[in-house]
């Protein structure tokens, strides 16, 4: 109500809506005239338009007498584009640039919401807008001079040519006739861009008559911008109540969907494409990637589907190629399509692509010329396929682009048997089509080797270890028990002597230790993890003499205190390096050359104050053990202690998080407004050493 008051209604104005001018009333946007142009003079100002198009002409004189008009530049215009002689195409009759031609373009494809209005006698008079059409200069006159020149510089070279060439050269003319055009082909040529250039093309321009401002025809015309009845009749859709009138003056607005920038056709966005159907959604996406391992079709999908289901589907576009899903060739090239390279009909494309499949479902490589000698198909087509699924190597051939997906072989052996089966019926097949020869149907030795790379997990590797440790066991322990006797012969005096060859016992079960292949440049001459001239506090068959228990426990605490407090979160892989270059910086005869075994390890980073973070990383991870195991500093006595254990809490619920997520929990949790640099600033001090 005090809005109100302070808003008092000044003067009421009648609105009426005129008619007269319906769908006949255009607003034309004129640019910025220079001072030499003028719209007044008429004698030499012409329009045309084409109506559905909506698409206007004009030719406005210029004032070649105005003291801003450059006359040296206006000729020379003039003579690059009519050159030296005049006649009726001459575009500048006066041999100078006297006119300016505007071409028009729609500002807006909706105008049922703007509309012309007049205010007289307290009355406001509306028209409705056809359309409103802004004008720019145009420069075909430049084209018009560079055709000119071209012309010149044919004729010259023409007249360079001898005297004797009267007669034409015969010439063989080749005659075509043009298949029969399929709908779909009709379709395709009709929503083309020179199909619609050439329609617009088509339509005749519509000469107008130019009246000026003051003249006794504008005069009338302009009557019709008023309502002629101010009847009821004439205006009942202004009767009406206010919340309809509004509804009129400010329509639910459908021009946000048509501003948005238009997608091509062949682009369709993610949240576009989980509303359709599971089907669906694996066709669009095979179609468009082409090879895909089924862990990344998985994540594409996005969480919660369900996996046989997708399995199930999948098989209805892909086929199975070295444990990775490549899509069909029927879903590339549908029925009744082409090659946009030969013309070749889809049937022969699908062979000769099923053909490039089935080779790699036998070898890594594949020859580019043997493919084409055998499908009879044009380079083009060849290089497509090759594409699709394979990367051009240097003086080696066409290299399968994703590795052999060893995990998927494994869990889903029901499916791989299938695909085998699929792949007999294709092979039969293409030995009918393309009479295939021994040498096409068997591998290579180096390339049926190199078609299943050989994948040793780290729990093999531990395994192989503990076998060749028992396998070596005897032998060992007849070395101990042989070097024991010289030590007890020896005198007591080099009893503190260090041994030359030091046995420590490796423990047949029980707790592993720590696996260091991986540093063994790192190691500087370690052998079983024991330097050859180490002192006497090294463990003999496994013991440690008195007193060295608590000074290895000693050294391995500080290592893990100092280590955490410099980076706060580590894997159990990360802290494994540290530890062997930890080692390797330490001098012979050091305790903690004991030999420490991952559990020592993992128990001692507990007992430092340090927590185990269950990150729930996905079951098609890549990672190692080692790497899935997360250890963390639970209070390093700083400021960001409380942010930091914020941020362990959100990670043991998920192994991925956006950084507006985190942004919103720790300003919940730790009461602070924390902007994006401050949230940076977080990340990067816990996590120092996984940034």
């Amino acid at each position: 109500m005090a809005n109100e008051e302070d808003d008092p209604i000044i003067q009421e104005i009648d609105v009426f809506l005129a008619r007269s001018l319906l769908e006949k009333l255009y607003l034309f946007q004129y640019p910025i005239r220079p001072a030499s142009m003028t719209y007044d003079d008429v004698t030499h100002l012409s329009a045309k338009i084409k109506p559905k198009q909506q698409k206007v002409e004009l030719e406005m004189a210029i004032d070649t007498l105005n003291p801003n008009y450059c006359r040296s530049k206006g000729e020379q215009i003039a003579l690059n584009v009519d050159g030296t002689c005049t006649d009726e195409t001459s575009t500048y009759s006066s041999k100078l640039m006297d006119k300016q031609t505007f071409c028009s373009s729609q500002a807006a494809s909706n105008v049922s919401r703007y509309a012309a209005a007049v205010y007289k006698k307290g009355e406001l008079h509306l028209t409705p807008l056809h359309g409103i059409l802004q004008l720019r200069p145009s420069f075909t006159y430049l084209d018009k001079a560079d055709a000119k020149h071209r012309e010149r510089e044919a004729a010259n070279e023409g007249g360079d040519s001898s005297q004797d060439e009267a007669e034409d050269d015969v010439k063989q003319i080749t005659v075509r006739f043009s298949r029969p055009e399929t709908e779909q082909a009709r379709q395709r040529r009709v929503q083309s861009y020179e199909f619609l250039q050439k329609r617009q093309a088509e339509e005749h321009w519509v000469h107008l008559h130019y009246y000026g401002l003051k003249d006794s025809r504008s005069e009338h015309e302009r009557q019709y911008l008023f309502s002629q009845g101010h009847g009821l009749a004439e205006n009942t859709e202004l009767i009406k109540s206010p919340s309809e009138y509004l509804m009129m003056l400010m329509p639910p607005s459908v021009e946000e969907e048509n501003d948005k920038p238009m997608a091509p056709s062949n682009v369709l966005s993610m949240a576009q494409l989980r509303t359709l159907p599971l089907a669906d959604q694996i066709k669009i996406l095979m179609k468009n990637v082409k090879v895909m391992p089924f862990a990344n079709l998985l994540s594409l999908l996005g969480s919660g589907t369900d996996a046989t289901a997708v399995l199930r589907c999948v098989q209805q576009v892909a086929l199975l190629v070295q444990g990775n899903w490549v899509v069909k060739s029927d879903v590339l090239y549908p029925k009744d399509t082409s090659s946009p390279h030969s013309g070749v009909p889809a049937e022969v494309l699908c062979r000769g692509r099923d053909f490039v499949m089935w080779k790699f479902t036998q070898d890594r490589w594949v020859v580019r010329k043997e493919v084409a000698a055998v499908t009879k198909l044009c380079p083009e087509d060849v290089k497509d396929f090759l594409e699709h699924m394979s990367v051009a190597r240097i003086n080696k051939g066409w290299e399968f682009m994703l590795p052999y997906d060893e995990d998927f072989v494994k869990k889903h052996p029901d499916i791989v048997q299938r695909q085998q089966m699929l792949w007999m019926g294709i092979q039969a097949k293409l030995e009918k089509v393309y009479n295939l020869l021994k040498e096409h149907l068997t591998p290579k030795k180096q390339e049926a080797q190199s078609a299943h790379p050989l994948l040793v997990s780290g729990e093999q590797r531990v395994n192989m270890a503990k076998a060749k440790v028992k396998q070596n066991y005897g032998q060992l322990e007849k070395e101990l028990q042989k070097q024991k006797a010289e030590m007890k012969s020896n005198d007591a005096s080099a009893r503190t002597d260090v041994p030359n060859v030091r046995i420590k016992e490796e423990p047949v079960s029980g707790e592993e230790p720590m696996d260091t292949s991986a540093h063994e440049g790192l190691n500087n001459g370690l052998v079983n993890g024991l330097h050859p001239a180490q002192g006497s506090l090294e463990p003999v068959n496994g013991h440690l003499p008195g007193g060295c228990i608590d000074r290895v426990a000693q050294e391995l605490k500080a290592f893990v205190s100092s280590t955490f407090k410099k980076q706060f979160v580590l894997t159990l892989s990360e802290l494994k390096r540290l530890f062997n270059l930890h080692l390797a910086s330490l001098p012979p005869g050091h305790t903690l050359f004991s030999g420490i075994s991952d559990k020592m390890l993992q128990d001692m980073v507990l007992d430092t104050g340090c927590k185990q973070i269950l990150v729930p990383f996905p079951p098609q991870t890549a990672a190692s053990p080692d790497e899935l195991k997360v250890y963390a500093l639970w209070e390093a006595g700083d400021t960001y202690d409380q942010h930091r254990q914020v941020l362990l809490e959100i990670f043991s619920k998920n192994y991925r998080v956006r950084r507006n997520v985190i942004q919103n929990q720790l300003s919940q949790e730790c009461g602070e407004d924390l902007n994006k640099q401050e949230v940076d600033r977080v990340l990067k001090v816990s996590f120092c050493s996984l940034w």
